[in-house]
């Protein structure tokens, strides 16, 4: 055989070696998979009902009024406490105000309706006002809660009985004539812990 035989022969084998050697990388068996997932957050829905609990006038000291007022889980999650907030204004119908007229108010937490002699938690609109959120859970959710399961559960209602009083003092409260409250409650649930689904 000739060198230009040879040669050619050389050049051509090594060409098939390379087809080959590269050709091997892309013949192989695949296949291939899909996972999908979906993840939907439940809700929280809390509201009151009657949104006003009270609207009461002519009041003097020694009255009591006791109403009653559902709080409402429209929520796909359960309610595992309840935060309520307090706030209120006073207006000074004469201008002599000396003290909070919310010192004078008082609110007595009632569970049930057979024993609304009493109360669970009672305060003042001041003291409420002033204290922490979470400080009455303790005091009264807690106790409220425990009675219905430890929860607000979905799509269900608790109804809440409270008498407001106006504290008689067995002093001089005529600074007090005419003037008027304004009472704002906010009721805030959370969730509760997670958990494996």
């Amino acid at each position: 055989m000739n060198l230009k035989k040879k040669l050619g022969m050389g050049i051509a084998s090594a060409a098939l070696g390379i087809s080959l050697v590269g050709g091997g990388t892309f013949a192989y068996f695949s296949d291939t998979a899909e996972a999908n997932a979906t993840f939907t957050a439940g809700t929280l829905d809390l509201s009151a009902d009657p949104t006003t609990i009270i609207d009461v006038d002519n009041i003097k000291p020694g009255d009591t009024m006791l109403r009653s007022f559902d709080l409402v889980n429209g929520g796909i999650l359960d309610i595992a406490t309840i935060d309520l907030s307090t706030s209120y204004t006073v207006t000074d119908a004469n201008g002599d105000n000396t003290e909070d007229f919310g010192k004078h108010i008082r609110v007595n937490f009632l569970i049930n309706a057979d024993k609304i002699d009493a109360p669970i938690f009672s305060t003042t609109l001041y003291d409420l006002q002033n204290m922490s959120p979470d400080v009455i859970e303790g005091n009264f959710w807690s106790q409220f809660f425990a009675e219905r399961g430890g929860n607000l559960a979905a799509g269900t209602s608790d109804k809440l009985y409270v008498q407001y009083e106006f504290v008689e003092n067995n002093s001089d409260q005529n600074e007090y004539q005419g003037d008027s409250l304004e009472l704002k409650w906010t009721f805030e649930g959370k969730q509760g812990a997670g958990e494996a689904k």
